[in-house]
């Protein structure tokens, strides 16, 4: 951390947990909106979106956090170098977009280092690199405008991205973004299960035309509704 001989601004923290790859592989397969619902509907980012085909499969993974100057993408460079198969890159960059913190260039590097992708709230630029597909990048927006490199940031830390609290090694799971952290896991597999079972339930009686009427109205009623 920022105590061991770096200077104020700066910190590199430990990993977080590593968590089970079978895990990591449900999470996966869970659609992010379940998740969130089995949340309590109050866990996610907001004002970010993908700049990669949304055809492809939803990135999970344990979060490699960075947070970084607006502007500035020294630690992301560094965080890219440190980051092992699978990570998923989590940046705080305060949700400036008036210059972009990772481009093409950086996207190539990643793709060699196997990284799951990046959220960022921030901007990137090179946007139809990232268009091709392969590395999932969801951000605040785009600028062509590229960053400095004067630091400082901190790398390993409990950051917040577009209002998602995101500790190192809570895991990531994006067509959404949300953070699950290792801990929640398997309980919270439980509870999507039971969701997707019920929604599917509901999704067959929508498809028949039935409809669900005594539900809607015990809502109305509970909020003083005379039906």
């Amino acid at each position: 951390m920022s105590g061991n001989g770096l200077p104020p601004g700066y910190a590199i923290g430990a990993r977080g947990p590593r968590t089970d790859p079978a895990l990591v592989a449900a999470l996966r397969a869970v659609p992010v909106p379940v998740i969130g619902d089995c949340m309590g509907r109050i866990v996610g980012t907001s004002r970010l979106r993908p700049y990669h085909p949304v055809t492809e499969p939803a990135m999970a993974g344990p979060a490699l956090t960075v947070r970084v100057r607006p502007g500035d993408n020294l630690m992301l460079h560094k965080a890219i170098l440190m980051a092992e198969p699978g990570d998923v890159i989590v940046v705080d960059g305060a949700g400036d977009t008036t210059q972009a913190l990772i481009g093409g260039l950086m996207r190539t590097t990643a793709l060699h280092r196997r990284i799951a992708g990046f959220v960022i709230d921030g901007a990137l630029r090179d946007v139809a690199e990232w268009a091709e597909g392969g590395m999932p990048a969801f951000a605040a927006g785009n600028s062509l405008r590229g960053p400095g490199k004067d630091g400082p940031g901190e790398i390993n830390v409990p950051i917040t991205c577009a209002g998602l609290v995101v500790a190192p090694g809570d895991v990531v799971v994006a067509d959404g973004v949300i953070a699950v952290a290792p801990s929640e896991i398997g309980p919270l597999l439980e509870r999507c299960r039971a969701k997707l079972a019920d929604e599917e339930r509901v999704r067959q009686q929508n498809a028949s035309g039935a409809t669900d009427e005594e539900r809607i109205d015990a809502y109305l009623r509970s909020r003083g509704v005379e039906l």
